[in-house]
């Protein structure tokens, strides 16, 4: 089972009352709570997932506010974007019209988004490789409806930051143009190896075996796995592997 169809079997269990359903009633957007901003995505739903102690979870509730925030940061949300929205995260047409409710109740305005990030930063913060893939999900969404706007570059800096990633992360996951589910990949021929390995051209033999050696324990798809990854990611972690492998070779 994906993702998704975890974190919307859970829901209905929590969407029939007490203060746990009335958080997460919210965030899908029906209005349990009647104070100001009712059936608004806020903390609370990042922190119901934190109090389940469900990781997949809260990775599902978090990308979809982050992207959704992400859309909006621009302006008003446009199809391009959520059409990327969807290569990336893969959701199953089963579980479609759950996901856009909470996607459209999260893209009602651009703010709110710096708990998600720090909640998810937190909960993998043993797994950075993970994280860069959603930040580089999170580039490739910004791109869909033309260049990088200042308010989108704003919220990326803000995730790069609570996601607690290095430079070389954000270079890295900024010069991404991979997809999930299919969506073209640049081939790593026709790219900076360097880049891949997150290093200068001037990096040394000894930078750079070590600088693969670092990447490939991060991302290797047995180790992912064992840390709770979703599978979406571990599949994605295979297929970044085989870049790793291909830049060092070259």
């Amino acid at each position: 089972m994906s993702i998704w169809g975890k974190l919307l079997g859970g829901v209905a269990g929590f969407v029939t009352g007490g203060p746990l359903g009335a958080v997460m009633g919210a965030a899908l957007g029906h209005a349990a709570d009647q104070g100001p901003g009712a059936g608004r995505i806020g903390p609370g739903a990042a922190d119901l997932a934190a109090l389940l102690g469900n990781k997949e979870t809260l990775f599902a509730i978090s990308v979809i506010v982050l992207s959704a925030k992400l859309a909006k940061a621009d302006g008003p949300v446009q199809r391009s974007e959520i059409d990327a929205f969807k290569a990336m995260f893969r959701i199953p047409p089963q579980n479609l019209r759950e996901v856009a409710q909470m996607f459209d109740e999260a893209r009602r305005d651009a703010g709110g988004w710096e708990t998600f990030a720090e909640r998810l930063g937190e909960a993998f913060a043993d797994n950075r490789a993970m994280l860069e893939d959603v930040l580089a999900a999170l580039f490739y969404i910004a791109r869909a409806d033309g260049p990088i706007t200042n308010g989108e570059l704003r919220l990326l800096q803000g995730v790069h930051q609570r996601f607690g990633l290095d430079a070389a992360a954000w270079d890295r996951a900024k010069g991404s143009q991979a997809g999930a589910g299919g969506a073209a990949q640049r081939r790593v021929e026709e790219i900076d190896a360097y880049a891949v390995l997150g290093l200068p051209a001037t990096a040394t033999d000894e930078e750079v075996r070590l600088a693969w050696r670092k990447l490939m324990r991060e991302n290797h798809p047995d180790g992912l796995a064992a840390r709770g990854v979703p599978q979406e990611f571990v599949e994605r972690a295979t297929r970044k592997v085989a870049d790793i492998n291909a830049a060092w070779d070259r």
